[in-house]
């Protein structure tokens, strides 16, 4: 009894904020807001990103919370992007080494900005890590398989299939679905997760 008490009590929190009217999330919407505006692709991406993670939640049978909290995820997963040089961020060519290194800072700057809030600790932790890769090879603390949060994996699919076919990647060709789908199993195993890149290609991308 106690677990089940418990396990709803976290469930109400973890959708308060985001049904709520609190400051908290007036001050998180405003981030958000704040980077559209510095780059409209960025809003397309994330709610497109929100929309991919909502669809692997729902074929991995995952329950009602653990789905939303995905969209969730998806939705700020590049909140950090607020704190990057707005030449940066805009850059239409291959970013140099510093450019990518000051890049590769906004995973971290989205897990403090989100660490700050109660609500919001476990979605910055998952966060953090969604540049992980499934070897071990990936940033900023080298986690390799399991070691990886379930909702940052999933995160890591929905986010690099759509850059893949949306043109954020403006030095690299636009894939089709069908392309997409054949990069994230060549790189199954090394930077993503075998098993939830199988979910994606066979469930999701099937009914896109």
């Amino acid at each position: 009894i106690t677990d089940v008490l418990k396990k709803a009590e976290d469930n109400m929190y973890r959708n308060k904020l985001f049904e709520g009217p609190g400051m908290r999330e007036k001050t998180i919407n405003l981030i958000l807001t704040t980077l559209y505006e510095k780059n409209a692709r960025e809003e397309r991406h994330s709610r497109s990103v929100s929309e991919l993670c909502e669809a692997m939640g729902i074929a991995l049978d995952l329950s009602a919370d653990r789905i939303t909290e995905l969209k969730n995820v998806g939705l700020l997963h590049d909140i950090g992007k607020i704190g990057i040089d707005e030449g940066v961020l805009n850059k239409t060519g291959r970013l140099s080494d510093e450019e990518r290194k000051e890049m590769k800072k906004h995973s971290e700057i989205g897990y403090r900005i989100l660490s700050t809030v109660n609500d919001l600790s476990e979605i910055a932790e998952y966060i953090l890590a969604h540049h992980e890769r499934w070897d071990g090879t990936g940033y900023p603390k080298g986690l390799k398989g399991n070691e990886i949060p379930m909702q940052s994996r999933i995160l890591a699919i929905a986010d690099s299939y759509d850059s893949m076919i949306s043109g954020r990647r403006t030095y690299k060709d636009i894939l089709s679905k069908e392309e997409a789908g054949e990069e994230l199993k060549r790189n199954a195993g090394t930077r993503f997760d075998p098993d939830y890149v199988k979910v994606f290609v066979e469930k999701v991308l099937f009914n896109l």
